[in-house]
Order: C-alpha cells, then structure tokens, then sequence
C-alpha cells in the first residue's frame, strides 16, 4: 500500500504498485530472499486473494449488492469471480475462446451474459455455461434493458440495406428480435457497403450503447461516424440524432464514440471520443456544455457519473466524473471540468469498475495483476474492506512517514473523538448515521464518534445526565473527604504469608525511623524525614526490602510455601503466637504412623518413671550410714565435702528410649560386653506389633541364693 497521487486529495495504490517491474515465476521465486530488503514489498497489501490472471485482464464488473466481483482475462481464457465479504476467490473458470465484454444480469453473480471474440454470446450460471448462441456479426459492446428483458449488442459492419445493426436477443422468449437499424456509412457506399458484411478497414460499426434506466430508459447509440441517436425502446424507433461535435481532422481522422454515459436524472450525456475528448451535453440541446481533453490522444474506454450515495455524501458533496482511457485515470468537476484527482498506473488498462458509495477503483489491464485504487475523500471503504480506513489514518497521521498527506502530528487524530460500539450507538439513536457521514469512523468492533456529536445526542436522550453526574462527583468528593479523616492501617500487597510479611514489614519501619532519629540528631536530612513522613502515611505501600528480593518471591506468592500457624512446630517455636481465624478453621493434621509409635513410647516411659519416683520415695532407710545417692540428690540435699563411691558392679542407668532401634542396639551391647547379666533382672525385647506400639516381653526372674550379694549398692531396692 503506498501513496500514488501527493496532491490534494490522495490516492492509495493497494494492489498492483509491483507490476511496474514484473519478474518471471522462476526469477520471482529465486529473489525472495532479496525482496524482504524491499520496502515496496514489504508493505504490500494482498486485498483479494488471486486478483490476477496469468497474462492479462480484459474486463471487471462489480454487482449491485456489492459482495461479488466478476473479471476476465487471459491466457488461458479465462473467468474469476471473488466472494469479497471473504477477499477470496469463489472459482475460476475457463471459456473457449477470449472475452470482450460481459454483463451480471442479476443482482449477485448468479446469471451473467458473456461476449465472446468468436461472435457467441455465452449465458453463465454457478453451475457453468448455461447457453451458448452465435452472433451474425462481431460485436462490439455489451447492454442490458431490465424493463423488457432484452440484450442489446452493438456490432460492426452494415447489413443488405447498408446500415449498422443493434443485435436484440429477447432473454425471455429466448430468440433474437428485430435489428435496431444505425446510419454508420461504410467504405463503399455506391455498392451498398460491399465487402464489409464482416467488418473491414473503416467500415462503420456502432461503437457502444447507453440505458437510462434509472429515468426515461432512453437507449443511446454511438457510431463510428460520430453521431449519437437516441431510440425509444418501447417504440423501436429513433427519435432524435446527435451530431457530430467536430469535424473531422486531415490528421486524426473522424471522431468516433467510443463511450457513452447517462447521469442519474437522465437529462445529462457523456460522450467519449476516439481522440481522446469529452463532451458533457444537456438533452435539451445539441450543443455541448463542457469539452474536456482526456491529454493522451486515446480512445476514451470508460465513463462513469460518480454521483454521491447515502454512504459517500459526508466525504464528496458534488457529483464527479471518471474518466479513463489506457493510461490515466482522471476524475473532474462537470460544472467547470477543473481536475480533482487522477491515477497514472505503470500498465495500460483495459476496464474500470466503481464500487458505488465507496471510494474504491478496480481495474481490469494489462500485466499480471489486477489495480485497485482507495481515494478516501471520494467516500470510504467498502464494508469488505472496511480496515484500509484505519491504515489510511495511521499513515496520514505519521508525521516521518513521506507519504503522510497531512501535517497533523500523532495522536490528533481522534482526540475530540469518542468511541461507541453498535449498541452504544443505538441506544443514542446515532445508528441512521452509519455509513454516511464522516463523524462516524469505522474502528475495529466500534466507531469513533465526533466528542461536540456525542454529548448532544447524549444530553438528547438522557435530559438529566448532567444532574446526575453532579450528584455523583459530589458523592465521590464527600467519600474521599471521609476516608481522609480515618487512618488506615498500612496494607501488604502479597498473597500468602501476610503476617510475617507485617512483620518484617514494621522491623523496618523501626529501624528506618531510628536511622531518621540519628539522622536528625546528627544534623537533619530533609529527604530522610521527608521519606519518614511518608512512610507514616495510611496508603498501601508494595513491601520493601527482603519482601521484594527475588530469591525469597515465592515465599510470599506461591501457596505451597504458606506458613501453617497450627501446627505443633509452629507453636513451639512462636508460643504467644495466636493463629488466625482462617488457620483455625482448618482442619487438624493427622500424625503419621512414626508420630504415633513415637508418641506411644513417650507414654510407656513416662509411666515407668512415675512407678519407680513413687518406689523410691516410699524407700525407708534402714542403716543411717547407707542412703543411696539417687534418692539424696533428688531430695534437694548437696553433700557438705566431695565423696567417692566405688560399686563393684554397674548401676543401670535409666535412659529414655525414643525409637525401638536405639533400645535394641543397648541391649546388644549389654550382652556382647561381658556375656553375664548385670543387675536384678534381665530385659529382652521381641519385635511385635500391638495396635500402633510395641509389645515388650518379659522374661522370668531367677531365682536367687541367700547366700549371693546383690550386685546394687541399694539395698532396699527390691523392697
């Protein structure tokens, strides 16, 4: 997409700016590589898939509902038809011999009539070609009369009586009717045009036709001599004669009409010479009103009023003429025939087609691709194509961009514009405006609409908007008047952990002031103490510090670190810890099978030692000079000199056992040291399971000999 015309009023080249320099297929595809280095291809806009044929094209024709375009062209011959709400090629088909011209006779795509180079005309449906018939002689133009269903084709030669024929093939009796008879001379006139039954050097021919269907329906015929005659279709006869508007030149030769146009209202005419000139005529005169030179001595190809629609009257407020031969396209004034705009494409053309309200030009030309053309102030995008309205803005907007056409800086655009979705628009009553005026700018789902616009169609549809925003900045001013009185508690934006993160949090507020404290003690610093100041302020602050070093991120984020304030670990270390109302709704863990053994043998341990505490408290002392030394340490007494006791064997010293391995491995030693048993009595244990705990065994004690010493220094132990 690049700017093609730097004048006034811009022109977008979309498609088709590369075929100033076409490469063959196996070139093209060995420079790819160096075409992403290419500006121009770089930004190229593919707006309808395969918008091209393989040498050239010769016609273009939109429909009437504007969702179809159907083109011709060659080698081989061929048709293309685009669904464009899609920008998709519908299907391509191929005919036997090379287009002329063709026609949609329906609104869609559905029935379209076909000229053919070997004088048939070829009736096309979705299916194929419906009907094929031949032609007398060669034609030379293609038109359609909706009110009688007739098929008008103007063709070259003269018949028995000397005269040109206008070919009627009646559509709805499916037969051709009576010739329309033109006065174009011939080459040889004493012999009744002899010789030019199938069209010679200079033989007269009827160039191409014109209905005015929107009015009168007159039909207007051009020749090959430079007359226009008007016929009546309903009469089959003619009622008035053009003439020519010049005579003939000893160099150029005679003026032949090679275009003709009607405008809307039926009383204007546009004629198109073969030398390249325009006249603009009033029916109620034979004089010209406007002659406009086309500057390149071509045959004028197309005419078209480029009268405004409901959809382009807020862009074009005068109705314009395009003009087009095979070089350029112009499009002026009809009142002054000052130039507007035009387009000069690298490639002769051969037809060009208008989508109506729009400001979009497609062409049918020579090369491989087919042009299109966006003029934006001639009316906007199509509605298939609605997306080249906001690439038309960014670029003028751009102000390093030199094809920008404006000089409004970046972001002017739409600052006094507002945007509103369909509902919106609605709601406003606004929706009628869609379409026709250029305060609605098409945007994505939206449009933006002009701020002045939007404000009186709101105050029109809600009077009492204004009392009601009022109120409501008046509310809004009260609550933040209110908030500001009550001082909030400091907030921590993080997802788990919040109260270690208070914590932290006001460790370093303390230690921040006591830095301010000595600070100002020291001098004073303005920034510190301005820093305090806000630090006290009641707004939510992001945490500080260790909160936002990134290795410890997750421990304030992610969930699986979140600290659980009911467990037991938790609560041994942290006591006067309280949990929170959420942990205490959790549910209680369960302990684990070690956890519970473990638990299990605490409970056998403790109730051991309370029996033996009682035991030993009960314990009378027989001698005064012997008292063992547990009982006497545990009654709170210290001894008034050191004293060393030797026992001849070793006293059991009682150990709490927290896991069977530990209890076990004791035991083993105890036996493997000296292969005797210590004490009183012996202790096994045999590994198995009672419930959750274990089971210990045992054994009997043996029997003792009076006579034997007991090898404890108590003896009241076995009192």
């Amino acid at each position: 997409m690049k700017l093609s015309n730097h004048s006034a009023v811009p022109v977008y080249t979309i498609s088709g700016s590369s075929t100033a320099r076409p490469l063959p297929e196996w070139l093209a595809r060995k420079r790819r590589r160096s075409l992403k280095n290419d500006a121009e291809y770089a930004s190229r806009i593919e707006l309808l898939q395969d918008f091209e044929f393989e040498e050239a094209s010769q016609c273009i024709r939109v429909s009437d509902d504007g969702d179809w375009v159907m083109s011709t062209g060659t080698y081989k011959p061929q048709i293309h038809t685009h669904y464009l709400p899609h920008l998709s090629l519908s299907y391509a088909r191929h005919t036997t011999s090379l287009n002329t011209t063709f026609l949609l006779l329906s609104s869609d795509y559905s029935k379209s009539i076909h000229l053919q180079s070997d004088r048939s005309l070829e009736l096309h449906t979705p299916l194929g070609c419906h009907y094929t018939t031949r032609l007398p002689r060669y034609g030379r133009d293609l038109k359609y009369d909706r009110r009688s269903a007739e098929t008008l084709v103007p063709a070259v030669g003269v018949n028995e009586n000397g005269s040109g024929e206008v070919f009627r093939l009646n559509l709805e009796l499916g037969r051709y009717m009576k010739s329309y008879e033109i006065d174009v001379g011939g080459d040889d006139l004493a012999s009744a045009g002899g010789g030019a039954l199938q069209g010679g050097i200079g033989t007269g021919a009827v160039n191409t036709a014109a209905i005015a269907e929107e009015s009168h329906n007159l039909l207007a015929l051009g020749t090959s001599l430079g007359t226009v005659e008007f016929w009546d279709p309903r009469a089959r006869q003619r009622i008035a004669l053009l003439p020519r508007a010049m005579q003939a030149d000893i160099v150029d030769g005679r003026q032949e009409i090679t275009a003709l146009e009607f405008d809307r209202s039926g009383l204007g005419l546009a004629t198109g010479s073969s030398t390249g000139l325009i006249h603009l005529y009033d029916l109620r005169s034979s004089k010209p009103l406007l002659k406009k030179d086309q500057g390149y001595g071509y045959p004028i190809q197309t005419l078209i009023y480029l009268a405004p629609g409901t959809s382009s009257r807020g862009q074009a407020t005068e109705p314009k003429i395009l003009s087009a031969d095979k070089r350029i396209i112009k499009i002026w004034d009809p009142q002054t025939g000052s130039p507007w705009t035009s387009v000069e494409p690298a490639l002769d053309l051969n037809c060009v087609a208008w989508c109506k309200d729009s400001g979009m030009l497609l062409t049918a030309n020579e090369g491989r691709q087919q042009h299109s053309f966006f003029i934006p102030q001639l009316g906007p995008a199509p509605r298939w194509c609605s997306f080249l309205d906001n690439l038309v803005e960014e670029m003028a907007e751009d102000p390093n961009d030199p094809n920008a056409f404006t000089s409004q800086k970046v972001g002017e655009v739409y600052d006094n514009h507002k945007f509103l979705t369909t509902a919106q628009l609605e709601s406003l009553n606004l929706s009628h405006l869609i379409g026709t005026t250029s305060l609605l700018r098409p945007y994505m789902h939206g449009y933006f609409v002009a701020q002045r616009l939007y404000e009186e169609a709101k105050l029109i549809a809600d009077p009492f908007v204004w009392e009601e925003e009022r109120n409501k900045r008046i509310k809004e001013k009260i609550d933040s008047e209110r908030e500001s009185r009550i001082r909030g508690n400091k907030k921590v934006a993080v997802k788990v952990n919040k109260r270690l993160a208070e914590k932290m949090l006001e460790r370093q507020e303390k230690q921040e002031r006591r830095r301010a404290k000595r600070v100002i003690e020291k001098g004073g610093d303005d920034e510190v103490v301005d820093n305090l100041e806000t630090d006290q302020r009641p707004t939510e602050r992001e945490p500080s510090g260790l909160l936002t070093d990134p290795r410890f991120a997750k421990l304030f984020q992610d969930p699986n670190f979140a600290i659980d304030e009911t467990s037991k670990e938790f609560q041994m270390l942290n006591p006067s810890t309280r949990p929170t109302a959420e942990d205490q709704d959790k549910p209680e863990r369960k302990l684990t099978a070690v956890e519970e053994e473990a638990l299990d043998d605490r409970r056998n341990s403790d109730s051991d030692t309370t029996i033996s505490s009682q035991n030993e408290a009960n314990v009378k002392v027989k001698d005064g000079d012997r008292i063992s030394s547990s009982s006497y340490k545990r009654s709170g007494h210290r001894p008034q000199q050191p004293q060393i006791r030797v026992s001849l064997s070793k006293a059991p010293h009682r150990m709490k056992d927290r896991y069977f391995g530990d209890r076990a491995e004791r035991v083993k030693s105890a036996r493997s040291s000296n292969g005797t048993v210590v004490g009183e009595r012996e202790m096994t244990f045999a590994p198995e399971r009672r419930g959750k705990g274990l089971k210990t065994i045992e054994k009997p004690e043996r029997r003792k000999t009076e006579g034997r010493r007991s090898a404890s220094g108590n003896v009241f132990r076995n009192i």
